[in-house]
């Protein structure tokens, strides 16, 4: 589609673990639309510090509620919306024994390194640190040893960085820095096709944390922040993203070809509204 004279250009800031989802909303929109979308992806807290520092962003989609909460209660942004959901899976070396039943004592064993991302910057290290507290209940004392052994690998300004196209989770436990990585299940996929003897395993009931998805337009943004819709296009799970808070329905995601969790990332059954 040509750009017309009034196209406008969408800046979209956006979690990381959003990357795939939403680079294939953006691209379809652009060619549906004629608007421009540029994006940013990274660890929801560090890009809302952006924004309330001034950094110029039109929609913001987080891999928590209080990242664009906080940022509403500051008066940025319109209402938020819970628009998709993710879970914690654990990324796990090759060769290591470890099952959803044992994960937590293999977390604990002294030898074992485990990786998290960075708590207050990252989203996925808060519920990584979530996940040792609930593990307190299974085992006393779990939540101490965990907290002290896990190494804050990613989420930081100052992290890591891997080699370009390589997925970081996966890098690290490739490089002996973690043994076993939490982080969300989508990110556990993608590692897994970079690297095929990683192994993914789903945390117990016990453990378990699930991640809800918020997403805010900022005030003052164009019109076609909230028009980036119907966009899915040919995607290999066709669905739509409506971005303007009062009309949301699906996010197009990927699936596993290979079974597991095959959409972890997920759109909410049913549609919430701001009120």
């Amino acid at each position: 589609m040509a750009v017309s004279a009034s196209a406008d250009t969408v800046t979209l800031y956006a979690a990381g673990s959003l990357r795939g989802a939403l680079s294939d909303v953006a691209k379809a929109y652009e060619a549906k639309s004629g608007h421009k979308v540029e994006t940013k992806f990274g660890p929801s807290g560090l890009l809302r510090r952006e924004i309330a520092g001034g950094a110029k962003a039109d929609v913001f989609a987080s891999a928590n509620m209080t990242h664009p909460q906080a940022l509403h209660e500051a008066g940025n942004t319109g209402p938020v919306t819970r628009f998709a959901r993710n879970k914690l899976c654990a990324l796990v070396k090759p060769g290591l024994d470890v099952t959803s039943e044992t994960l937590l004592a293999g977390m604990l064993e002294p030898g074992v390194k485990v990786g998290t991302s960075t708590p207050k910057a990252d989203p996925s290290g808060d519920y990584a640190f979530e996940s040792f507290a609930k593990a307190e209940a299974v085992r006393p004392g779990a939540k101490a040893t965990l907290e002290q052994k896990a190494q804050k690998l990613t989420g930081a300004k100052d992290s890591a960085t891997p080699p370009k196209g390589r997925i970081a989770y996966g890098w690290h436990v490739d490089e002996g820095r973690a043994d076993i990585f939490l982080t969300y299940c989508t990110n556990v996929l993608a590692a897994k096709k970079q690297y095929a003897a990683q192994q993914m395993v789903e945390l117990p009931d016990s453990l378990s944390v699930g991640a809800e998805y918020g997403l805010a337009v900022m005030n003052g943004a164009p019109s076609a922040a909230c028009r980036l819709h119907s966009v899915a296009g040919r995607t290999e799970n066709p669905g739509k993203l409506r971005l303007c808070v009062r009309e949301i329905t699906r996010l197009p995601i990927s699936r596993d070809s290979e079974g597991g969790l095959a959409s972890s990332v997920r759109p909410l059954s049913r549609p919430l509204m701001a009120e």
